[in-house]
């Protein structure tokens, strides 16, 4: 059994269980409409999570889940906008960590990512690849390199916001195959990506999930996926690290996170609530389908750990090359 079908039974059984245990609503933490937050626009990665979703655990917790659409400032504005709110559980964050991990080393937040934000589930795992436009004449990440250094000082790279991994893997790329990309940040992926296909900015690092559908309908060229092993979904695409480049490996993780003042007794009733949503195979398929890989389920403070070697690793990356905010 390979490792996606154990996770996938590990989370059937885990929703069966919780079926057998109570009726819908048993799991609900709160009598009242819960408001997820999500930083980025709709359409973006994030938001495609945040639907799938707010839908079933509005059915498992009988109450609406509203979606909240609050993007900017690499996500601060949206993790501002829940710690502003009452820590009753009634508002909640679902978020890419790199929003925790990544933004804070190079923005001004306003915000401790790990001493204000509380991680309560990680749902699925993504990655990112590594595109461009249809009109670049490569096919691989070295026939990108000699495209870019046979143009110097004429092209640039596009990124989802300043701060985060987008930005980060093209710094790395950048500077490890000696080129000269201007870094051009969007507020958000589907603005990006919109630049990349018409050609205005030829290339970016972005998360699989918007970028997916894109490959398959020929809008844009994929030349490899940032990271150790291949993407299971994109078999035929080499790593990064296949093609030379074996530090620019990013997968972060999504999931649910609220502010650290909500009491451990209402955390562990929203992880398991969440966490019985993401068990059912409707969440589970759909997860997939668009590009997300499920990940098993892990304690709070399992996931606080996780939170906390992602920051120092993006911390030390931030140092090593020198990047700051566009």
């Amino acid at each position: 059994m390979n490792h996606t079908a154990i996770i996938r039974t590990c989370r059937y059984l885990t929703c069966a269980l919780f079926m057998a245990l109570g009726a819908k609503g048993a799991f609900a933490w709160t009598d009242k409409p819960v408001r997820m937050i999500v930083p980025a626009p709709p359409g973006g990665t994030i938001d495609i999570v945040a639907r799938i979703v707010a839908d079933e655990l509005s059915t498992q917790i009988g109450q609406p889940v509203v979606v909240d659409n609050k993007p900017g400032a690499g996500g601060s504005i949206a993790v501002r906008s829940m710690l502003s709110s009452p820590p009753d559980g009634r508002t909640i964050l679902l978020t890419a960590s790199n929003v925790l991990t990544e933004v804070p080393q190079v923005l001004n937040v306003g915000f401790d990512p790990l001493k204000d934000v509380k991680p309560v589930v990680a749902l699925a795992r993504g990655v990112m690849v590594f595109v461009g436009s249809p009109g670049v004449p490569a096919r691989d990440v070295k026939g990108v390199v000699a495209w870019v250094k046979a143009n110097p000082g004429k092209l640039s790279y596009a990124s989802y916001s300043s701060g985060t991994a987008s930005q980060y893997a093209g710094a790395m790329f950048n500077k490890e195959a000696g080129l000269d990309l201007t870094h051009v940040p969007f507020p958000g992926s589907v603005p990006a990506l919109t630049q990349v296909m018409g050609g205005q900015v030829p290339l970016m690092f972005d998360g699989v999930v918007t970028s997916k559908p894109l490959i398959a309908a020929g809008k844009i060229k994929v030349f490899g996926v940032a990271s150790k092993t291949r993407w299971p979904q994109l078999p035929n695409v080499p790593t990064l690290a296949e093609q030379g480049y074996p530090d620019i490996d990013f997968r972060n993780w999504t999931g649910v996170v609220v502010p650290a003042k909500v009491s451990p007794a209402l955390t562990e009733k929203i992880h398991a609530a969440v966490s019985r949503a993401a068990a059912t195979p409707k969440v589970h398929d759909r997860l997939v389908s668009v590009g997300f890989e499920p990940m098993p389920d892990q304690s709070t403070a399992q996931l606080a750990n996780d939170l906390r070697v992602e920051f120092e690793r993006n911390a030390r990356i931030v140092k090593s090359l020198d990047i700051k905010a566009d």
